[in-house]
């Protein structure tokens, strides 16, 4: 009963935040909150993410604001961007959802900037073939902080996905364990006017549309900086 109540929940919440169609002007201010929050995070100095991580990232996605709603149970909302690393640079965005339930004490509701890096060759364009659920068909691990130091290495072998999340202004590493990620389809075509394939844009055969050319560029700074420090 009560995982029915919190499903229930979720799919209000998942629902009334899909059913609002997006405008492609509205695409190009959800790429430009990513880079926004991409920017901030990066430029914490000590308490960003770990050089070796950006080093070896294959793919970056950012959700900003993701929604998290509670009374007794809770559910969680979001909508975001993913790029990925390919030979000759970071892909064109393509836009995912998440979303998540929980049964607890709970109540009231807060906004939290959510990224993921994919750390392995199964990055998105292989998770996003379908929807799939963190911790059942996707390893992941809370990332560690910390831009001088370098991560422990159980990650390399035990996780394909970090994740972090930042809420008023604290930026740490966060379990996401029964977060569905799916392909935004939708969007993804109302941004680039015709339907697009995920796994044909995330390995860089789509060029990078002016809207979202300064978010590439910014991924493209951070994660390719790192390898020449």
């Amino acid at each position: 009963m009560k995982k029915l109540i919190a499903s229930l929940c979720l799919c209000f919440l998942a629902t009334g935040a899909a059913n609002a169609a997006s405008s492609k002007s509205d695409l190009e201010d959800r790429i430009q909150a990513a880079k926004t929050v991409l920017d901030q995070i990066m430029q914490a100095q000590d308490k960003t993410i770990p050089l070796n991580i950006l080093e070896q990232a294959t793919c970056v996605g950012v959700v900003p604001g993701m929604i998290k709603g509670a009374f007794v149970f809770g559910a969680q909302y979001g909508q975001g961007v993913v790029t990925c690393r390919t030979g000759h640079g970071w892909s064109a965005p393509v836009f995912i959802r998440m979303a998540g339930g929980s049964w607890g004490l709970q109540i009231g509701g807060q906004s939290t900037d959510l990224i993921l890096v994919a750390v392995n060759n199964r990055g998105f364009q292989d998770l996003l073939k379908s929807k799939f659920k963190i911790g059942a068909d996707a390893s992941a691990a809370a990332g560690p902080v910390g831009r001088a130091g370098q991560a422990a290495t159980d990650w390399k072998m035990n996780a394909e996905l970090l994740s972090y999340s930042r809420n008023k202004g604290l930026f740490a590493g966060i379990s996401l364990d029964g977060t569905s990620v799916s392909q935004n389809k939708d969007d993804t075509e109302t941004f680039y006017g015709a339907p697009q394939d995920f796994q044909n844009v995330l390995k860089g055969n789509v060029g990078v549309p002016a809207g979202a050319v300064e978010f590439v560029r910014a991924v493209a700074h951070y994660f390719t900086q790192a390898k020449h420090n």
